[in-house]
């Protein structure tokens, strides 16, 4: 197989209800595009791992997974390394979880179940300790708050003009009352689009796309008070404090993991 290509198992049924994966993924990879019978929940303990499904595009950063409901055809690219980890459930245990692909906030509980699957090399849960942990894993996932997308695009051609401008130059510090004269709106009908459309202010959806941007940066070895001035920070200060805020640790933490 090609070497950006990953490896995407051939199961014509699954060995238990849930099914644990995980792996690493290098810089530049890909999955091919394929659906299941069963639910997928994407997460990356590390790195951004983008998704298209059924024609449209999720992010799964840090904190944040990807659910894939059964029979949803779906592909990735991950353009830096990620640290993957992904669960099949069951059709059966599908009900209770939602219908649509979304974006899944990831509590501590979920993390911890996911990661120590991973570093006991446990894929199908046998013992009773183990089957009760992906049951406490189902639940969390019930529980778990729901976004339609971590980054998610607007309907209106004057978000979308905004959001696509940011996109080019995550960078960009022009506060919202200039942007809502560069679409001929009143700032506070321009912050209204907004949550309409997105769910979230102009100011988190910003904040969303540096984050995402400065997951890249640090990726690719760049110091923390360059990736901070050219997300439009005066400081370092400034940008580490949003960067927990959105990884639960510091940039060189972040750096630092495994």
């Amino acid at each position: 197989m090609n070497k950006n290509y990953i490896y995407i198992p051939e199961l014509s049924q699954l060995p238990s209800r849930v099914y644990f994966r995980y792996d690493e993924y290098g810089a530049n990879t890909h999955g091919a595009a394929h659906r299941h019978q069963w639910g997928q929940l994407n997460y990356t303990a590390r790195g951004v791992m983008q998704l298209q499904i059924d024609g449209r595009p999720y992010m799964s950063p840090p904190n944040y997974a990807v659910w894939i409901p059964p029979h949803q055809l779906h592909s990735c690219y991950n353009r830096e390394s990620v640290l993957y980890r992904s669960v099949y459930i069951a059709l059966s245990e599908c009900c209770l979880l939602p219908e649509h692909p979304c974006a899944v906030a990831m509590s501590p509980i979920l993390k911890a179940i996911l990661n120590d699957f991973a570093d006991r090399d446990v894929t199908t849960p046998i013992s009773q300790p183990d089957l009760n942990l992906a049951q406490v894993l189902l639940d969390q996932l019930q529980l778990a708050p729901i976004e339609a997308d971590y980054l998610p695009y607007g309907q209106s051609d004057m978000v979308n003009f905004v959001l696509n401008k940011l996109s080019s130059d995550p960078g960009d510090c022009t506060v919202l009352c200039d942007w809502a004269k560069q679409v001929f709106v009143s700032e506070r009908t321009l912050a209204r689009y907004f949550i309409q459309e997105l769910g979230m202010s102009f100011g988190e959806w910003r904040q969303r796309l540096r984050f995402l941007t400065a997951i890249d940066a640090l990726e690719q070895g760049r110091a923390i008070k360059e990736i901070a001035l050219d997300m439009g920070y005066s400081n370092s200060s400034a940008f580490i404090t949003m960067f927990i805020r959105h990884a639960g640790c510091t940039p060189e933490q972040y750096r630092r993991l495994v």
